[in-house]
C-alpha cells in the first residue's frame, strides 16, 4: 500500500511493446492499474497499447473485483486494527490452575476430558481430550484438536459459539455413552461439546437437541418427560444409526424400511 518501487501501468506496456515485433502471436500479460483510475486512464492505456504495436491488452484496475489473489490493503489493515487494540489477546492460564476432569465412553471408546479453568469465573481457558493408547492416530488428532480449541478460548472465541459449531458432527465412534445426561453421541467430538455446555454454559445456551441436566446429574424434568426424551433421542440415533448421505443434497438420511429416504429434499435410497 506505501511501496515506491512499483512499475507504472505505462511501463508495463511499453515492456510488452518491446517484446512484441520477435513474436508472431499476442502477449499474455496483465497490465496492472492502480484503484484510483479513471476512465480516461484506461482508455489512455487501450490506445497507447495500440499505437505501440500490441496485438492484446489486458488491464485489471486494483480492487475491481470482490477477492483478488493479492491484496496491498490487508496488512495496512491488520497494522491498523493492531495499533487500535483491536486485535485479541491471548489470555493465559496460571500456571497452577484449577481443573475439572470427566471419564467418558462412547460406544466403548473410553476417553477422559479435562478442562483448565479461569479462577475468576470458573470458566474453560484450556481443555485435553485423552483417548486409548498413547501415539494412536486418534489420539493424536484428539490431542491437536484439544489444542486449537485452547488456542480459541484463550482469544476470546465464546465457547456457545465452539459449542454450536461441533455439536452433532458425526463420525464414527458413536452410540451409547453410558451417561444418563447424554445417553447417546453421534461422535466423541459430539459428546465433548454436549458435555462442555451442559457444565459451563447456561440452559439457553445448550444444544437444542439432547437431554439438559440441572449440573449434578439429575433431570430438572420429571421422570415422564425425561423417559420420552431418552426414548426420542434414541428414536433419532437408531434411525440414522448406519444412514448414508443423501446423494442429491448431502443431508444424512433416515432409515425407510428396507432403505432410506431424505428428510431434507425427499430423495430416497430405492423405496418409494
Amino acid at each position: 500500500a506505501k511501496g515506491v518501487r512499483t512499475i507504472d501501468y505505462m511501463g508495463h506496456i511499453k515492456m510488452m511493446a518491446a517484446v512484441q515485433p520477435y513474436l508472431s502471436g499476442a502477449i499474455s500479460k496483465t497490465v496492472n492499474m492502480p484503484s484510483d483510475s479513471t476512465v480516461e486512464d484506461i482508455e489512455e492505456a487501450y490506445i497507447e497499447a495500440w499505437r505501440l504495436g500490441l496485438k492484446a491488452v489486458a488491464i485489471y484496475r486494483d480492487g475491481c473485483k470482490r477477492t483478488q489473489p493479492l491484496s496491498t490493503g490487508a496488512e495496512t489493515a491488520t497494522a491498523k486494527a493492531i495499533a487500535n487494540g483491536e486485535m485479541p489477546a491471548r489470555r493465559k492460564l496460571e500456571d497452577t490452575r484449577e481443573s475439572v476432569t470427566h471419564k467418558f465412553s462412547v460406544a466403548g471408546h473410553e476417553g477422559y476430558i479435562t478442562v483448565g479453568l479461569y479462577p475468576d469465573n470458573r470458566q474453560p481457558g484450556e481443555i485435553f481430550i485423552t483417548l486409548g493408547k498413547a501415539g494412536s492416530t486418534l489420539a493424536g488428532f484428539a490431542d491437536s484438536f484439544a489444542t486449537a480449541i485452547s488456542f480459541s478460548l484463550q482469544h476470546g472465541v465464546e465457547l456457545r459459539f465452539l459449542v454450536d459449531k461441533f455439536t452433532h458432527v458425526r463420525f464414527e465412534p458413536s452410540g451409547f455413552t453410558g451417561n444418563p445426561d447424554i445417553p447417546m453421541a453421534k461422535s466423541i467430538i459430539d459428546y465433548v461439546f454436549r458435555w462442555l455446555a451442559q457444565e459451563f454454559l447456561p440452559e439457553e445456551h445448550r444444544p437444542a437437541a439432547g437431554l439438559q441436566s440441572n449440573g449434578t446429574g439429575e433431570f430438572e424434568a420429571d421422570d415422564e418427560k425425561k423417559a420420552n426424551l431418552a426414548e426420542q433421542e434414541r428414536a433419532v440415533f437408531v434411525a440414522q444409526a448406519d444412514a448414508p448421505p443423501c446423494s442429491d443434497c448431502g443431508e444424512i438420511m433416515v432409515r425407510n424400511g428396507a432403505c432410506y429416504a431424505c428428510v431434507n429434499c425427499g430423495a430416497t435410497s430405492g423405496c418409494s
